[in-house]
């Protein structure tokens, strides 16, 4: 019952956002698929039934399905890039002497022989019945219709698919270094996303992903010895056991079951991911508003105390991001380990799970941010990947600061701050506009991703103030929530929250290169008071905090308001005295105002002493008059 409840539930806000946004459109997919795995030679067979609704005005004539694992192979692209990026993953290269005796670092992939490659293979494509055309180049299925798919209609795509588990571990495979049997993600044929932008086939380099809104269900068959978890709600628990079954009911298996049947429905994802393994321990533990959260871990006495720990810290993560975002509408959270470090799924995350307890909390804390900013505001990360790296580093930042207690740091986000500034300081930063396989190296990939997307929120902190910045991500939670949102609609929901005009912001930091440089250019007396110059000096404009320290010990603040966000800020130190100053013109590189005391009266004048805009050249900022 409560399964159905929720169904109706998320249809319901679904459909209520789509009322209030007549505009937007979205596609939808429902899919059934029954899978086999023969867990002696890594493959397994399976029978896909999807239907697809064509919500948009297009009529379709073809559509596209993604089969990463055929990424797994000697001569693919992922392969190839392999080759060809300056600093490769060292989780998918290994070191061997060259020519000249020297180490040169190898593709696994390349190596790979015809039983440890990864594939994906399907066959009997049929689109309500009848025969369609298919071809596959790569990791992407192209399939010709037998009918095209007129607007606002459904039709309904079965295939059957042979599939092998890959030896090397790129979040999917087999054996991981921890000795986890079989991580299952992106591992089924699945729908490519068609949006208002078109189709988005992207072939698989090792990136991010996009997927269509819908429902699974999902029949796993396996060996009985391995426990399951993953996306989506069991159905079948008191005849499956493995932990998962009702309190006080045995579960006894018939002596000749070598096999068992795991049913899994997960409404209203667009992907499902599972893993699956002999040792697993099976721990559940009551999160907010009755979430199931599930642990799954090898079992050993190290793990097992380590894991222990980290239960109760991600309840209290989940709550913070609860109040911080908005209520994680699933009743059902798993962490598993498995993959090859971390990774986010719907409802789930793999992850590596024998290192220190710190190591696990923060992965933890990251991977479980993914489902509020990726799995619910699902931004296209293959195009944005700093919309769900970003915006769930700055979440983890905050949540792990929260557990700290009485040892918070003030700025949580320092750290990011100087990884930002050692990018631009190399050189090799590209715009966050940049596509996830395009970047020319994995580093600055990651920096931009990751941290340069995070202070894009920490920075509107300083932008606009933090309680509008904190009612910012609830009102796009609620308006974007089971939706594709895009990087104009973070930028709106500041808009509407604040009243300020942001479009320069989502322009210059996110669509170029450009820097923020602010410095005190001139400090002189006149006639008893004090005149101050700034000058700008990077191409992107800020608003101005500036405190001025005085020798008899007070402070004050003084706030130049940016003339194109037509906004004041509200005044983040209430207790210290602000004055609000004229505002500045982005064409106008230098600006001076005055202050009513002598030069002599002035200690130091610092441009923002909160740390949160991101000024590369922090050194003429502060001046100290002596």
């Amino acid at each position: 019952m409560r399964k159905i409840i929720l169904l109706s539930f998320l249809s319901f806000g679904l459909n209520s956002a789509f009322a209030q946004n007549a505009p937007y459109w979205q596609q939808h997919v429902d899919y059934k698929m029954e899978v086999s795995m023969d867990v002696k030679n890594y493959q397994y067979k399976g029978k896909q039934e999807l239907v697809y609704t064509n919500n948009s005005s297009d009529t379709l004539k073809k559509v596209y399905y993604h089969l990463f694992f055929n990424a797994f192979q000697p001569g693919s692209e992922m392969d190839a890039r392999l080759h060809s990026i300056k600093d490769p993953d060292g989780r998918m290269v290994t070191k061997v002497k060259g020519a000249d005796g020297k180490d040169v670092k190898q593709s696994r992939i390349e190596t790979l022989k015809p039983n440890e490659i990864g594939f994906l293979k399907i066959t009997n494509f049929k689109q309500d019945g009848v025969t369609a055309q298919t071809r596959t180049s790569g990791t992407i299925l192209e399939v010709t219709l037998a009918k095209p798919i007129l607007p606002n209609s459904k039709t309904t795509f079965t295939l059957d698919f042979d599939g092998q588990v890959p030896v090397q571990i790129r979040r999917a495979g087999r054996n991981n270094s921890e000795g986890v049997a079989l991580s299952m993600s992106q591992w089924y044929p699945k729908l490519a996303e068609f949006d208002f932008e078109g189709w988005h086939a992207d072939p698989y380099i090792a990136r991010e992903f996009h997927g269509v809104w819908g429902n699974f269900d999902v029949k796993i068959t396996i060996d009985k010895e391995y426990t399951i978890g993953g996306s989506g709600y069991l159905q079948n628990k008191n005849e499956i056991g493995h932990g998962y079954q009702d309190s006080g009911v045995t579960v006894v298996y018939p002596k000749k079951t070598k096999t068992l049947t795991w049913h899994f429905v997960a409404p209203n994802v667009h992907d499902f991911t599972w893993a699956a393994d002999t040792e697993y321990t099976h721990d559940i533990v009551k999160g907010p508003n009755d979430v199931d959260v599930h642990f799954f871990y090898k079992n050993n006495p190290k793990v097992t105390e380590n894991w222990k720990q980290f239960e109760p810290l991600m309840v209290k993560v989940m709550d913070y991001y609860n109040k911080t975002v908005g209520a994680y509408p699933y009743k059902q959270y798993s962490f598993i380990q498995g993959g090859d470090g971390g990774m986010e799924y719907a409802m789930c995350t793999l992850m590596l799970g024998n290192g220190t307890l710190e190591g696990l909390t923060g992965t933890g804390a990251h991977e479980l941010g993914h489902s509020w900013f990726q799995h619910i505001l699902a931004s296209n990360e293959s195009k944005h990947p700093w919309m769900d790296e970003g915006f769930t580093t700055y979440i983890q930042d905050l949540a792990e600061n929260e557990l700290k207690g009485d040892k918070k740091e003030v700025n949580p986000f320092k750290g990011n701050y100087n990884a930002y500034y050692s990018l631009v300081n190399s050189g090799k930063e590209q715009p966050l506009t940049t596509h996830g396989d395009r970047y020319d190296e994995n580093r600055p990939y990651s920096i931009a991703a990751y941290v340069k997307g995070s202070i894009f929120l920490s920075q509107l902190v300083y932008v606009i103030g933090q309680e509008n910045l904190d009612a910012t991500l609830k009102r796009y939670y609620t308006d974007f929530k089971f939706k594709h949102p895009t990087p104009n609609d973070i930028k709106r929901s500041a808009e509407r929250v604040s009243g300020a005009e942001l479009d320069w912001y989502l322009t210059d930091w996110a669509q170029t290169g450009n820097t923020i440089d602010y410095g005190i250019k001139d400090v002189a007396d006149n006639a008893g008071k004090t005149i101050v110059t700034l000058e700008r000096i990077g191409r992107m404009p800020m608003p101005i905090d500036l405190t001025v320290e005085y020798t008899d010990g007070t402070t004050e603040s003084f706030y130049i308001p940016l003339r194109m966000m037509n906004f004041i800020k509200p005044n983040p130190n209430p207790n210290v005295k602000r004055t609000v100053l004229e505002d500045w013109a982005w064409a106008m590189s230098n600006y001076s105002f005055t202050i009513d005391k002598s030069k002599t009266s002035i200690k130091k004048i610092t441009i923002d002493p909160s740390g949160l805009m991101a000024d590369v050249k922090q050194t003429n900022n502060v001046l100290e008059i002596k």
